[in-house]
């Protein structure tokens, strides 16, 4: 099989740009001012992965995979090239940014066409391989792949063959997983297997004994399912409102085998693959893409939120970076946090204040807010400014927002007429607005009153909370307040909350109180009704405590119960807190808005989550759940190397009070590959229009606390019945690629 099989059978074969990569070439690699080296990059065979020169003789790994990467940028995009490097290379730089923690990879070519093609090519092979789908057309499909698997034409397929022939037909396998079969299927020891044992190989691989026991009950038609057992599978079990048309469009999308699909026939292998694609998922398909009402006003809406954006680690020492905003915005966080103070050379300064945080420049941050605000969604992104600036500098401050920023500010409301209620993210696509303080009243702008120049307005800060030992100082309640930069404050003038009472009656539609979370679990817990009616009209925005300085999370949970939009975590913290938040907004196109419930809108709405009565909001449902089985969970230890995980899946529901609930299974002994739990749970639901579902694997362990295998959430209103899979996605939130669950789910209604 010729160098490029992998993602030559998806539409590569042949390809320039991938022969290019194939081939590589020189770059130089930058790390300071003073570290600039050459170094020969290329992609290696299995095109999938990066090889490069490393002139550390302990570097055994000198190679990264192409799924680690998460962007290419053109340009001196990041903060290494920009410091490191002169404007007039601009053109021949461009990093390599990665999922995780891990460093970019800052490089440079010898000219601006080389670089472009080494973006370009880079680009093409990563949405290559992230669309690898179902399987492509082909006769004998198994026996057609691995001819082409089969590199020098000898029969035999080697361990590195059969990686290749799995990736062909679209089978992800765990190496080590791989290596283990290999060796059983290898009865002769010889390093390769041929014939038989490759059938035994695939066979072992892909057997999965529990669909063998469904596929049986519905393959009624000569051992096979035809058009009409596939739908009555998609009826009875999948409790789909299906048609024959559906049927037959999944037999032509997931059928390997073309005399089945000649005959409309689905083989077990049709049937395994269609399990594993979108349609056979837990996650509803109908829901993945935009399909909510975005036309409503903006503060009807959750919105996905990130405290102290600008941090990558911990709160008192951690460095500052523009890359944790472009991180955040890439993920459809739809409001950032700014700390601004004075910084040197009169230029603002972004950084946690009393502390050691390391600082960076205001208009670097505005400059990549404004290069990546959109581009993993349209719907507005809110700057939540904390500034702490003199006047002089606030001056810059708004010079900077109006000229980097351009027509994507707001600088005035929509309308002739002072407004009575939010525009909706709809007719806010592409806009950025800024939260902060005001001079004046928002009517002022129509009253040919906004003559003021300066003032005081008292300062908001969060970095003061008395609670946080670290950072008390003397609290200086006012500051003074630059006219340029109250005047660009449209839809979110902060203010101090005084009770809901006093909101209601003197404060207008835009402005929106902070409340820590202290003070925010208090009124939910003591006045959610008013809290939610508090919601209905305004913004509210939520902050974790400053004592959290490990950068650690509250539930976010509690505080979509009563309707608040801006529940903002700590996005560079991995925790169960952030697994929610990735849940809550994964679906509607995750961009970064999910639409709140009808009794969080509806002025006549008396939902009270800790006390639930008759209402709308009380959906009884009865959830069941079977845990079925496991495949290819990654080991948590790679260096121990006999570290089976001894696996475990607890079933959690986040929700109304009454709703949260927890239930695991026994855990399984040394089997990572295909563990089998057939354990049953039940949940009752009050409120389901407000349920998480979230999934959690563990390595059990009796004498420390388990290690988290992965973990997958999503809302419960998004789950589909039936037989389905359960992707896993890391502690940071990033997929593992072969490994998921396979269950089954009913959420029926309650009897």
């Amino acid at each position: 099989m010729e160098a490029n099989g992998t993602v030559g059978k998806h539409g590569l074969e042949g390809d320039a740009d991938l022969q290019f990569l194939l081939i590589g070439g020189e770059l130089v690699k930058i790390r300071s001012s003073s570290w600039k080296k050459n170094r020969f990059y290329k992609l290696q065979e299995d095109c999938r992965t990066l090889w490069h020169e490393s002139k550390k003789t302990f570097r055994r790994n000198q190679t990264f995979s192409i799924d680690d990467i998460e962007s290419v940028r053109k340009g001196r995009q990041s903060e290494g090239l920009k410091k490191h490097t002169d404007p007039s290379v601009e053109e021949q730089c461009f990093s390599i940014i990665f999922k995780g923690r891990k460093k970019n990879l800052d490089l440079m070519a010898v000219n601006a066409e080389e670089a472009n093609r080494w973006v370009s090519s880079l680009e093409k092979v990563k949405t290559t391989i992230s669309n690898l789908s179902h399987q492509q057309k082909s006769e004998h499909w198994i026996i057609n792949c691995m001819r082409k698997a089969d590199k020098n034409e000898d029969n035999k397929m080697t361990l590195k063959e059969l990686k290749h022939f799995l990736r062909q037909i679209n089978v992800e396998v765990d190496d080590t997983y791989a290596e283990e079969i290999f060796k059983k299927c290898d009865k002769s020891n010889s390093g390769s297997l041929e014939g038989a044992e490759i059938k035994h190989f695939y066979d072992l691989l892909t057997h999965r004994e529990e669909i063998d026991v469904i596929y049986n009950k519905y393959a009624q038609t000569q051992g096979q399912m035809s058009l009409r057992d596939l739908l009555n599978f998609l009826l009875n079990e999948q409790r789909e409102q299906a048609t024959a048309e559906d049927a037959s469009k999944l037999i032509e999308k997931y059928e390997v085998d073309e005399t089945a699909k000649q005959k409309k026939h689905m083989t077990k292998d049709g049937f395994l693959m269609y399990l594993h694609h979108e349609e056979g998922s837990i996650l509803n398909p109908a829901h993945i893409p935009v399909y909510q009402d975005m036309s409503q006003p903006l503060n009807h809406y959750y919105i996905s939120s990130s405290h102290n954006t600008y941090l990558m680690e911990d709160q008192l020492k951690g460095p500052s970076s523009t890359e944790a905003y472009i991180k955040a915005l890439t993920k459809s966080c739809r409001c950032v946090e700014l700390d601004c103070w004075d910084g040197a050379n009169g230029e603002p300064v972004i950084y946690h204040g009393y502390t050691i945080t390391s600082k960076v420049l205001f208009r670097d941050v505005i400059k990549a807010i404004k290069d990546y605000a959109f581009k993993t969604s349209d719907y507005p992104v809110i700057l939540s400014l904390e500034n702490h600036c003199s006047v002089e500098q606030q001056k810059l401050m708004a010079h900077y927002l109006i000229s980097i920023l351009g027509d994507a500010l707001v600088t005035k409301p929509f309308g002739d007429t002072m407004p009575t209620n939010f525009p909706s993210p709809e007719e806010l696509k592409g806009k950025i607005l800024i939260k902060g303080k005001r001079l004046n009243k928002l009517d002022a702008i129509f009253n040919n009153n906004n003559t003021i120049e300066e003032g005081t307005v008292s300062e908001e800060d969060e970095a003061a909370d008395c609670e946080n030992g670290q950072k008390a100082k003397p609290k200086k309640s006012k500051i003074k307040l630059a006219k340029q930069l109250s005047d660009i404050v449209i839809y979110c003038k902060s203010v101090h909350f005084s009770g809901f009472e006093h909101a209601k009656d003197s404060h207008g539609f835009y402005e929106m109180s902070s409340f820590k979370e202290s003070k925010a679990f208090n009124l939910a817990e003591t006045s959610a009704t008013a809290y939610i009616h508090h919601n209905m009209d305004k913004l509210s925005r939520i902050y974790p405590a400053g004592s959290r300085t490990n950068s650690s999370n509250y539930n976010p949970v509690p505080m979509w119960n009563v309707g608040c939009q801006i529940v903002a975590l700590n996005f560079q913290t991995p925790s169960k807190e952030m697994h929610l938040n990735q849940g809550r907004f994964l679906t509607n196109g995750t961009c970064g808005y999910i639409l709140k419930p009808e009794f969080q809108r509806s002025l006549s709405s008396q939902f009270d989550p800790n006390t639930l009565t008759q209402g709308p909001w009380m959906k009884r449902k009865t959830f069941y759940i079977m845990v079925i089985s496991g495949q290819q969970l990654p080991k948590i230890n790679k260096d121990k190397h006999k570290s089976i995980v001894d696996p475990l899946v607890r079933v959690e529901i986040y929700g109304v009070p009454a709703d949260n609930a927890s239930k695991e299974t026994h855990h399984i002994e040394n089997n990572g590959f295909n563990p089998m739990w057939n354990e049953n749970f039940q949940f009752d639901i009050h409120v389901p229009e407000l349920a998480m579902l979230r999934f959690v694997v563990e390595d059990y362990d009796t004498t420390s606390p388990n290690d988290l295998i992965g973990q997958y959430c999503l809302p419960l209103t998004s789950v589909q019945n039936g037989y389905r899979h359960v992707p896993l996605l890391t502690k940071r939130g990033d997929v593992i690629c072969s490994a998921g669950l396979f269950v089954h789910l009913m959420l029926l209604d309650a009897q």
